[in-house]
């Protein structure tokens, strides 16, 4: 199903290239360096790994359905392909099913592989973020109504990166969430792990009095470096984590 990503109305950078690669469900917008490479070649090897890492969880979900359906952790085989096996881990540690680490996942191994023709690069999927920056990057934070939306953002530093920057949403988007919190925000240098939280950190979030109950949560994952979770006009926050004004 597909979602206009209307949040990408805010996305300016004057001294990055920035296009969108979209292969079935996945739709990326990818910003990077462009001083060597035109954007037609950039163009072609984001689809490339796109396409690569589709197949391989598509192959995988064809063997072995769970994969695609459980909404608890599975194990998968050794030889399973890597893209597969860090999802699995990435949600069992959260406790959730391997699908909820899929955007985090495809950000992060589509982002490195083009680390090879670009210093700086950030890989958005569907809210789901991989970054390696090069200078402070300012993330604004869409969470549905809530009155945070547009004014509310993150600094990321480059000693931060390369880290992943995840949201899970009650309210905005069709992935599935248990929760109603209209954002919950994860950092993690594991990209699939901050997808995987965010998402069970999202789930937790039900009312407004589970905040801090969500918050927690994510504080309790070895490996989570912040979280961010809003609804409405109330906000619970932990880590290392530099507001701004968006």
């Amino acid at each position: 199903m597909y979602e206009e990503r209307k949040y990408r109305k805010w996305v300016k950078h004057d001294d990055l290239l920035a296009f969108e690669v979209v292969d079935e469900e996945t739709d990326l917008l990818i910003s990077c360096k462009s001083e060597y490479y035109e954007l037609s070649f950039l163009s072609h090897e984001s689809m490339a790994s796109v396409s690569l890492y589709r197949r391989q969880i598509k192959d995988y979900i064809a063997k072995n359905r769970k994969f695609l359906t459980t909404f608890e952790p599975m194990e998968v085989e050794d030889n399973a392909p890597e893209i597969v096996k860090d999802m699995a881990k990435a949600a069992s540690i959260a406790g959730v099913g391997p699908m909820a680490a899929v955007a985090g996942a495809i950000s992060e191994f589509v982002g490195r592989d083009l680390l090879r023709l670009s210093d700086e690069i950030i890989v958005e999927n569907g809210g789901d973020i991989f970054i390696k920056a090069s200078s402070d990057r300012l993330m604004g934070i869409y969470a549905s109504e809530s009155p945070f939306t547009g004014r509310l953002g993150i600094r990321i530093s480059p000693e931060q990166t390369p880290t992943g920057i995840c949201t899970s949403s009650g309210t905005v988007g069709h992935s599935i969430s248990f929760g109603k919190a209209d954002a919950a925000l994860v950092i993690s240098k594991w990209t699939a792990l901050a997808d995987a939280v965010a998402t069970a950190t999202g789930n937790i979030a039900k009312t407004q009095d589970d905040i801090q109950k969500a918050v927690d949560f994510a504080r309790s994952i070895n490996g989570v470096d912040g979280v961010i979770v809003i609804m409405g006009s109330k906000i619970g926050i932990w880590g290392s984590i530099e507001l701004v004004r968006a």
